[in-house]
């Protein structure tokens, strides 16, 4: 994968157009303007770091049918899986702790599917915190439901709300330390966590007390997948690798 340099012009797929990077976005009920009603949501962060990166953002609402997934992945040129609530750990084999959020039984439903299909079709695609953990579901591992009681501190979340930082270490010979060195300070919100390791994925990122905190999909052209949450950061290469990557599609 050709890494993207700093200054250069905006990667343009071959047709002279920015590629189109789908995102995930949540179903939550919301307000705005006179309105309370159930809505697609996307944090502005996530549309924001993909332009910035040279990509056109598209929303992928978590749908009731799976039906047109194939379609859908054959019009985009890459994919981020965007974070957000807990992934139910009934799709894992596990037990629900007590500390784990409610089911969303058609997100979950979207998202592997999409997972699976994205794997399937070799698209170019970042998964980031809750996204990690469904791409690890879809490849059959399983989920840390609580961190705070696994490794005794609340360090990868620290106040309810609020995006911390926690310093990781990458491997060098990773495509994620290719693109952001051995090491880096990144954004933090997540309480659950990578257990044990799908089918295919390696860990590449962990934080000092072991926590999985990067994961690649082997043999695949661009399956990374990240715990933290790069689109809180100034720091865009990993937005811009994937841009790159998909422009090259």
């Amino acid at each position: 994968m050709a890494q993207p340099v700093r200054g250069a012009p905006a990667p343009t797929t071959e047709g002279g157009a920015p590629p189109l990077i789908g995102v995930t976005a949540y179903q939550e009920p919301a307000r705005w303007g006179v309105w309370v009603r159930e809505a697609a949501l996307l944090p502005v962060p996530y549309v924001r770091a993909i332009e910035r990166a040279g990509g056109i953002p598209v929303l992928l609402p978590p749908t009731a049918t799976l039906r047109g997934i194939d379609a859908l992945v054959d019009r985009l040129d890459g994919v981020v899986i965007a974070g957000g609530g807990d992934v139910d750990p009934d799709l894992y084999g596990a037990v629900r702790h007590a500390e784990t959020g409610p089911p969303q039984p058609q997100r979950d439903r979207f998202e592997l599917a999409l997972a699976r299909t994205l794997i399937e079709a070799d698209l170019p695609f970042l998964a980031i915190c809750r996204g990690m953990q469904v791409l690890n579901v879809a490849r059959g591992g399983a989920l840390v439901q609580d961190l705070p009681s696994a490794v005794g501190h609340r360090g990868h979340a620290p106040e309810t709300g609020i995006v911390g930082h926690h310093p990781v270490r990458i491997s060098a010979t990773s495509l994620v330390g290719k693109i952001l060195g051995e090491s880096a300070d990144v954004p933090t919100y997540h309480r659950q966590a990578v257990g044990r390791l799908g089918r295919g994925l390696t860990a590449v990122a962990w934080t000092d007390d072991q926590v999985v905190e990067a994961v690649e999909l082997q043999g695949h052209r661009f399956g990374l997948a990240v715990q933290w949450h790069p689109e809180e950061s100034r720091d865009g290469r990993l937005f811009e690798a994937l841009v790159s990557e998909a422009a090259g599609r």
